[in-house]
């Protein structure tokens, strides 16, 4: 419980640098200054000492949302054993609390940006709906594959020690539910070449238009919310890539943090060698890694 307790932590405290990560990864690459990588930390900073402006046709959804998505994403992070052997909460089906606290957070953020009555969040808010049903597809299809591969409904045996024996004999299905899992993470973390976290293009924003409306702490919660979810998908891959079953836990912890900051340099690469999607792409691509997962599912069952 104390590495489990320790992993959390962990993640609390280097979410925001992961985005930094990628950005400066982004930056060299392109033969940009960037920004700082620690960026984040200090606009979270200087959000928190602000003070909040509300529209007079918000309600209450509108103050409550902030809290909800960044409550949802620390329940989400108790469910996942980081450490490698055991999460803080685990039980048989937490996969699919999991996904559905996560989910819970898109929901009250999308309420939000509709209570502003702006059509431009509405827009926005439309399109964020309309591709998380494609991701969640993805992403169970990636969990059944590996839900197979080790003969476990809970995260503790799917990416904890019964992985780790599951490699040998399951390798092209577990390399299949990682490679999609990692589509996922840039799609459900509104990266590119799903969307574009810099730009403020009416025809390229998607998860941007919907918190334009929020300021101070608000927008802190929601940043920081954002950046947590960024940690805990690449904390799954990580978990699916270099299985740490079979490690002491705090080493384990040692590796989870080696492999976030190589996430966020994958990350950066990808948005150094690719441009945004054309939004009538983005359901082909999620459409397909959904589909590589499903292979994955089919190797296992033949």
């Amino acid at each position: 419980m104390l590495s489990a307790i320790a992993g959390l932590l962990l993640v609390m405290l280097v979410a925001p640098l992961l985005p930094g990560v990628a950005g400066r990864t982004k930056a060299i690459l392109t033969g940009r200054r960037g920004p700082p990588l620690l960026q984040l930390y200090y606009d979270l900073a200087r959000l928190f000492r602000k003070g909040v402006v509300y529209s007079t046709t918000t309600t209450w959804m509108f103050r409550l949302a902030p809290v909800v998505l960044a409550v949802s994403a620390l329940l989400a992070a108790c469910l996942i054993p980081l450490d490698g052997h055991a999460a803080i909460v685990g039980f048989a089906g937490d996969v699919i609390v999991f996904t559905y606290l996560l989910a819970l957070g898109r929901f009250v953020l999308v309420l939000a940006s509709l209570d502003t009555g702006s059509s431009f969040e509405g827009m926005g808010a439309s399109r964020e709906v309309t591709f998380a049903s494609f991701t969640e597809v993805a992403f169970f299809f990636a969990l059944i594959a590996l839900s197979l591969a080790t003969d476990s409904l809970s995260f503790a045996g799917m990416l904890g020690a019964p992985l780790v024996t599951a490699w040998p004999s399951a390798a092209p299905s577990i390399v299949m539910a990682a490679a999609t899992l990692f589509v996922v993470l840039l799609a459900e973390t509104s990266r590119v070449p799903f969307d574009d976290p810099a730009t403020h293009l009416e025809l390229t924003m998607i998860h941007e238009v919907m918190v334009l409306d929020h300021g101070g702490p608000d927008l802190a919660l929601i940043l920081y919310a954002s950046a947590l979810k960024l940690t805990l998908f690449a904390s799954i891959v990580i978990s699916v890539v270099v299985p740490r079953g079979m490690l002491n836990p705090f080493l384990a912890l040692a590796v989870l943090a080696a492999g976030l900051l190589a996430v966020g340099i994958a990350i950066g690469i990808v948005e150094s060698v690719m441009a945004r999607l054309r939004l009538t792409r983005v359901p082909q691509v999620l459409v397909a890694a959904g589909a590589l997962a499903a292979f994955g599912v089919i190797l296992l069952l033949r």
